[in-house]
Formats: structure tokens, C-alpha cells, sequence
């Protein structure tokens, strides 16, 4: 047993998410932030899967929350740690504070227990057994659960690293149940053996976990064990300040990722929700490390802003190698079951870095894409076919000619080449330009004409504007 304060260890933090359901965002954000401390102090990253929970826990969600840490990129230091295959251990802690007499056997049946909930709330305190001073007949045989013996009087102090000091009143935290009558070990008994055995210096968990961290302050005390410091992260609210839920939007790391966030965008996003540097938005992992301290979060709730999201997530597109994002948007045209010609990939790394600018996801990147896979000859969508007139599809003959005699083919050569042939008709781009570009697309989102005529190539271009004039020449 060790007595040292967490300040004399090395850091050693983790994340101890319950696996029955998808990986919150606010499960990703206490992930983030004990992963940032952990590097931080130059210390360790556990994880631990508190499956406990036997009926509700599930593979699926297991596999879940390893999914959403692998994709957030916050790799642990060692194997997860299973919390249900360690329950001899926690039966054992529980059996050693009976034997100290900080624990008991409680005999009371479902309508005993009920009667004292309610003779509790009526005095304002908290739950007592009737057998926290008697011992049970001898040779009973009778179910019982073990239940640990608090102290009546005084307060517990939990020295929050964010809110500063908690007080509870002693009075009103319950006897709570250790091993239940099937000899498993409760949530709070677990997590203290737990966190104790592997060796965790600093609890970081969310706010909704403050009154445990004074029940199991006690138990630390009880069993002799240094008590970790513990940091209690504000909840994330929705928008509109209430308890974040469905209907403010995605909730689970999965939907973020299929709805084309970049983890390095997240990861920026998320430790700004309730921490910050200053006016810095966006910064890079290792920033973060250096400047990341738990002792600075914020103890109000953080609110999640889906524009600042977009914005620091676009920064990251931004800066995002090309042919990274060309087989991220590939894989969401192969979701949406868009025809992919061999050519596809090529075709979407040449037109990424000529639209990237203007995209805050993946999926609006995969949008302004979509223009360079479509197949010939394109179907024109009725705006396009309006615009194509008999003065309009001459000119566009004339165009295809001029731009047949580029040498070069790119935005520079291209831009100089549409200004030269506008001039040369006398009119402004904007008498043809509306029509090319419908002819270039087929109505999908596209960027400027010099950009997708060299996202499309020479041949591709010159092609697609010889179908439309074929076609439009066969309806006359």
C-alpha cells in the first residue's frame, strides 16, 4: 500500500467507459482530456472496460469504444483491463473491510429497505440498516448483502482539482451496498480496487460522478489506500444550454466520424470544450500536450457548437494530405452507391486540392467531388438545357476549339484562355460561362471553370462539352 500523494507518482491516468451502448462524445472528451494529462506529466493512459453490468453490457458496444478510441487517434499505454473479470478481487477488499469492521451484513428484505428509505427521507438523512449494530442469528441462513459502514457525523471532503473543495455531510451518504447478495461487487467498490491496483494517480470522469468520488473516498480511508486526485469535468449541454440529447444531433464518436468530421479535428474541437489557450482555436496535438493542464478546465458546462465544429474541422481539411482525403471521399461514394470508373481515385485527387477550400466535412467534400465521376455523356439537368440556345451552343463550338489549342492545361493557362476567348466575342464570361459549367458538371457542384476544366483533364472536358452539343443539336 502505498502513502504517497499522487503529486509524489508518476501521472498515471485513465478512461473507464461501461460498454452498453454507442461511445459519447462525452465519454471521447474525458478520454481526450486524461489522454492530454497522461502526456502531458510525461505519465501513463489506461483504459479500463467497467462491464460489470452483465445484462446490459455487449460485445458490440465493447467493440465501440475501441472503434471510437482508435478512430480519435488516443491509443492506451497498455491492454484495456476488463472490470468483470476481477471480481474475486473486489469480493476480497469487501471481505477485508468486514473483518476491520468497516463493513457489514445486512439482512433487511425488499419491504424492510423500502420502509427505511422512506423513515430516511422523512428525517433528512440517509439510509441506515437496522443491522449496522447486530449481528445475525447464529447459523442463519438468510440472503444478505455486505454494505460498508460510513461514519454518522462530520463531513468528507473531496478536493476537486477543478471545483476546489466538495463537502458532503457524512449524514447523508447511505451505507452503501459493497456485494450484493449474489456476491458481486457494486460500481463504487470496484472502481476504488480497481483504480487502486492499477495504480491510477489522477480520476478525470465526468461531473455526474462527484458524489461518488466522496463514497469512495471513504472506502479508499476505509481500506487504507492513498486516495487519487480527482478532477470532475463539466458536463456537455446542447446548444441551447439543456442536457445534451437526440435531438440536438449526433451523440455517439461514431455518428461525428460518418458524418465526416477528420479525428484531428475532433480531437481539437473536443479539448475546447471546456478548456482552452487563450484565443488559440486551432492547434495541433502536440500544442495541446504542452499546454494542457486538468487544474484549467473550466468548471461551468461546456455547450457544443456544431459551427464552431465545422469551422475547426474545414481548418483541418484544409491542411489534410490529398490523397488521405481522395480515399476518405471515395469511400463515401462508394456508401452512396456512386458509378466509380477505374479512374476514380485519380480523379478525385486531382480535383481535392481545387475544392477542399470550400468544404467543412467529408461528406461536403464527396459532394463538390461528385462532379468528376459522373459518366458520358452526361445527363444535363433542366437549368443547363435552358441555357443551351441556338446562340449559346454556337459559341460553345467556338470555345471547344479555342481551348483544343491550350498547350497547357492548368487553372493559370486555363483562366488566361477563357478571359482571351471572352474578349474575343465581345461579351462577358457570363453569357456562356453559367452554360459550360452546367455542361462540365451536369448540374453537380463545381468550382470555378478553370479549376474543373483541369480537375476533369483536356480530354475529359473537351468530351463532355462535345456530347452536350451533340446532344442538343440531335433535339433540334
Amino acid at each position: 500500500m502505498s502513502a504517497l500523494s499522487p503529486a509524489d507518482r508518476p501521472v498515471v491516468t485513465r478512461v473507464a467507459p461501461s460498454p452498453t451502448g454507442m461511445m459519447h462524445i462525452g465519454t471521447a472528451r474525458t478520454a481526450l482530456f486524461n489522454w492530454l494529462f497522461a502526456r502531458h506529466c510525461g505519465g501513463t493512459f489506461l483504459l479500463r472496460i467497467e462491464d460489470t453490468d452483465r445484462e446490459r453490457s455487449t460485445e458490440a458496444a465493447v467493440q465501440a469504444i475501441f472503434d471510437g478510441l482508435d478512430w480519435l487517434g488516443l491509443k492506451a499505454d497498455a491492454p484495456p483491463v476488463f472490470q468483470a473479470t476481477r471480481a474475486e478481487l473486489h469480493r476480497q477488499a469487501a471481505l477485508s473491510l468486514l473483518d476491520t469492521g468497516r463493513a457489514y451484513r445486512c439482512y433487511m428484505t425488499v419491504e424492510e429497505l423500502e420502509i427505511e428509505r422512506q423513515k430516511a427521507r422523512a428525517e433528512g438523512r440517509a439510509i441506515r440498516s437496522v443491522w449496522r449494530d447486530h449481528e445475525a442469528p447464529a447459523g442463519s441462513n438468510a440472503p444478505y448483502v455486505i454494505r460498508f459502514r460510513g461514519p454518522l457525523e462530520g463531513e468528507t471532503i473531496v478536493n476537486d482539482l477543478i471545483k476546489g473543495p466538495v463537502r458532503f455531510q457524512n449524514k447523508e451518504l447511505d451505507d452503501l451496498v459493497l456485494l450484493r447478495s449474489d456476491g458481486m461487487p457494486t460500481y463504487n467498490l470496484a472502481v476504488v480496487v480497481d483504480d487502486h491496483d492499477m495504480g491510477i494517480t489522477h480520476v478525470i470522469r465526468g461531473d455526474d460522478h462527484l458524489s461518488n468520488a466522496a463514497r469512495q473516498s471513504l472506502i479508499y480511508e476505509a481500506l487504507g489506500w492513498a486516495k487519487p486526485a480527482f478532477a470532475h469535468l463539466p458536463l456537455i449541454h446542447g446548444p441551447d444550454g439543456a442536457k445534451l440529447s437526440k435531438r440536438h444531433g449526433a451523440q455517439a464518436v461514431s455518428e461525428f466520424a460518418d458524418m465526416g468530421y477528420l479525428p484531428e479535428g475532433m480531437r481539437n474541437y473536443l479539448a475546447r470544450l471546456g478548456w482552452g489557450h487563450g484565443d488559440d482555436e486551432i492547434f495541433d496535438d502536440d500544442q495541446a500536450i504542452a499546454w494542457f493542464n486538468v487544474a484549467d478546465v473550466v468548471s461551468a458546462p461546456a455547450r457544443l457548437d456544431w459551427d464552431k465544429l465545422n469551422f475547426i474541422n474545414g481548418q483541418y481539411i484544409r491542411q489534410a494530405d490529398d490523397a488521405r482525403l481522395a480515399d476518405l471521399t471515395l469511400d463515401i461514394h462508394r456508401s452512396r452507391d456512386v458509378h466509380l470508373h477505374a479512374g476514380a481515385l485519380e480523379a478525385l485527387t486531382r480535383a481535392i486540392p481545387l475544392v477542399k477550400d470550400g468544404a467543412k466535412t467529408i461528406l461536403q467534400l464527396a459532394d463538390l467531388t461528385l462532379f468528376v465521376l459522373k459518366a458520358r455523356p452526361l445527363e444535363l439537368d433542366p437549368k443547363t438545357k435552358n441555357l443551351l440556345t441556338d446562340e449559346t451552343r454556337a459559341r460553345l463550338g467556338r470555345l471547344r476549339e479555342h481551348l483544343a489549342r491550350e498547350a497547357a492545361w492548368d487553372i493559370v493557362s486555363l483562366e488566361q484562355a477563357v478571359r482571351t476567348f471572352s474578349e474575343s466575342e465581345g461579351v462577358g464570361i457570363g453569357k456562356f460561362g453559367p452554360a459550360l459549367r452546367g455542361v462540365l458538371s451536369g448540374g453537380a457542384p463545381a468550382p470555378d471553370l478553370a479549376s474543373t476544366l483541369t480537375a476533369l483533364t483536356r480530354e475529359e472536358s473537351l468530351g463532355r462539352i462535345d456530347d452536350a452539343l451533340s446532344q442538343s443539336q440531335q433535339r433540334v
